[in-house]
């Protein structure tokens, strides 16, 4: 099941990070030059996890990747303050959290996704059980 996630979010996350450079307010998200390279990161993290990782390493991979993105998500609604972004072509936000004023900013549609992402990464972790076998001994 990792694995599995990690492959399949780590297509999305390619695919959103490519799509923002188009198209950065699609679905009242802030897609920011930024923000598009962090999901481009990601989704290559998350497809060596997925492809290449052992499963044990993709376990983990889900669970630590989850809970930072669902902390940021969390962090995002508290400190998020209502504002307008500092980029053009945003919309304005209840929620906007200004982690980098002009350079990354993240709206309540974000904060929303982060935590759903996080909680989709945590429960595929948490429900892959990490078997060791005589591969991942090898690359230890």
């Amino acid at each position: 099941m990792a694995k599995t996630i990690a492959t399949v979010i780590g297509v999305a996350f390619l695919l959103v990070g490519i799509v923002g450079f188009v198209a950065p307010g699609v679905g009242g998200f802030h897609l920011s030059f930024a923000h598009n390279l962090i999901h481009i990161v990601s989704g290559a993290l998350a497809l060596y996890f997925g492809l290449a990782g052992s499963l044990a390493a993709a376990r983990t991979f889900d669970i630590v990747f989850g809970v930072v993105y669902g902390l940021l998500g969390v962090c995002g609604f508290l400190l998020g303050k209502p504002g307008t972004p500092g980029m053009p072509g945003m919309a304005a936000d209840d929620r906007l959290f200004k982690v980098l004023p002009r350079t990354l900013e993240l709206g309540t549609s974000d904060h929303l996704f982060h935590i759903v992402l996080g909680i989709i990464f945590v429960a595929a972790g948490l429900m892959t059980k990490a078997m060791v076998t005589d591969n991942d001994r090898d690359r230890a």
